[in-house]
């Protein structure tokens, strides 16, 4: 079973950066896809970023231009870089891994954007 351990969430203001990280229990090439999904209080979660095993990048259209995922194979994590936030953006972010069909989920790591 994949653990997934998320880091880097916090508190900033509107405008500044945070930067999450993901650390997985296994190999992350062995994973089809990973991402990144948030949930804000009251709403779905909904998928903000992810990266495919071969590379392949998407964002919701909302943080585009704003966040980039990536990862770092050998080290095993994937990392969201958030830059311009917005109080919009405030909500509790989760990693994500599939692999075999299987979806694995970490704990979640807070964000919070004041105005």
């Amino acid at each position: 079973q994949v653990q997934l351990v998320e880091s880097g969430g916090g508190s900033v203001q509107a405008g500044g950066s945070l930067r999450l990280s993901c650390a997985a229990s296994e190999n992350i090439f062995s994973m089809r896809f990973m991402g990144w999904y948030r949930q804000a209080p009251g709403k779905q979660r909904e998928l903000v970023a992810g990266i495919s095993r071969d590379g392949l990048t998407n964002y919701a259209d909302s943080v585009t231009g704003r966040f980039t995922i990536s990862r770092d194979i050998a080290k095993n994590t994937v990392a969201l870089q958030m830059n311009s936030l917005q109080p919009e953006d405030t909500a509790v972010y989760y990693c994500n891994a599939a692999q075999n069909r299987v979806n694995y989920w970490g704990q979640g790591t807070r964000v919070t954007v004041s105005s």
